[in-house]
C-alpha cells in the first residue's frame, strides 16, 4: 500500500482545523471569530439534514407567511425557510459573539440582548432559492460577517457598511453533496460535508475563477433591462466572431415550474 496516499486519506483538513490554523496566524486573536464560524457551520449542518428530510418530514408547504422579498417577487415562504431561519438565529445568538443579526426572512434586524452580545454582525439568507426544493435544484445559505465598534449600544447604522468591510463571507450549498465555500479575506476555500464523519473536509483549496471559461450563466428573462455592453457580451458568447466555439449556457432559474 502506498503510505503517502494513505496519509492523504487520514490527515483530513476539517473546517475547524482550517479556521484554527488561520487563527494561529494572528496572535492577538481571542478566538471569538473562530467560535462564531463554528456556530455558523453547526447551523449549516442542521439545515442540510433538514433539507434532506424535507419530503419525509412534510416540511415543504406554505407556512402561511410571506418573507420580505415576497412583496415584490411573489416568493412564498415555506416551512423550511422558517425552520432554517430559527436555527441560524438561535445558533448565532447562542454563540455569544454577535450583537446584530440581519436575515432576509425578517422585516427588522435582530438586536441581541446585552448579556449575550459580542463584536460581530452577521447578515444572512438562511435558505436562498427554497422555491426550487420541489424540483430538486440546489439551494443554499448565504452569509457575511462584519465587525462592530467596541463599546456602546449597537445601531443599525453599523450594519450599513460596504461589502469590502466584511471580515468573512461564504455560502453553503445543499445538493447532491453539501458544500461550504468560505473566504476570510485571503483566498477562497471549499469544504464538503462527509456524512460519515459529520465534518466539513477541505476539498477545494484556493479556488480561482479561470481566466477564460467555456460557460456563461445569465437570466435571459432580464435581457430587456441589460445595458449595451452586457447585451453585446452575451451576443458574443452565443455568436463569437473570432472563430472560437460558442460558449455553453448553464442557468438554473428560481421558478422552474413556470416552464411546465
Amino acid at each position: 500500500m502506498d503510505h503517502a496516499a494513505d496519509a492523504l486519506r487520514t490527515d483530513l483538513m476539517t473546517i475547524t482545523r482550517f479556521v484554527l490554523n488561520e487563527q494561529s496566524k494572528h496572535p492577538e486573536s481571542r478566538g471569538d471569530f473562530t467560535i462564531l464560524l463554528s456556530h455558523i457551520v453547526l447551523g449549516c449542518k442542521f439545515v442540510c439534514s433538514s433539507v434532506n428530510k424535507a419530503g419525509l418530514a412534510k416540511l415543504i408547504g406554505l407556512a402561511g407567511e410571506t418573507n420580505v422579498q415576497a412583496c415584490y417577487e411573489g416568493e412564498e415562504q415555506k416551512k423550511l425557510d422558517v425552520l432554517s431561519n430559527e436555527v441560524f438565529v438561535k445558533a448565532l445568538v447562542s454563540s455569544g459573539r454577535t450583537s446584530i443579526l440581519v436575515s432576509e426572512e425578517d422585516e427588522e434586524a435582530i438586536f441581541v440582548e446585552a448579556p449575550k452580545r459580542g463584536r460581530y454582525c452577521v447578515v444572512f439568507d438562511p435558505l436562498d432559492g427554497s422555491s426550487n426544493i420541489d424540483c430538486s435544484v440546489s439551494i443554499g445559505t448565504i452569509f457575511g460577517i462584519y465587525m462592530l465598534k467596541d463599546g456602546g449600544e449597537p445601531t443599525l447604522d453599523e450594519v450599513l457598511q460596504p461589502g469590502k468591510n466584511m471580515l468573512a463571507a461564504g455560502y453553503c450549498m445543499y445538493g447532491s453533496s453539501c458544500t461550504l465555500v468560505l473566504s476570510t479575506g485571503e483566498g477562497v476555500n471549499g469544504f464538503t460535508l462527509d456524512p460519515s464523519l459529520g465534518e466539513f473536509i477541505l476539498t477545494h483549496p484556493d479556488i480561482k475563477i479561470p481566466k477564460k471559461g467555456k460557460i456563461y450563466s445569465v437570466n435571459e428573462g432580464n435581457a430587456k433591462n441589460w445595458d449595451g455592453p452586457t447585451t453585446k457580451y452575451v451576443e458574443k458568447c452565443k455568436f463569437p466572431t473570432d472563430g472560437s466555439s460558442s460558449k455553453s449556457l448553464r442557468y438554473i432559474g428560481r421558478y422552474l415550474d413556470s416552464l411546465s
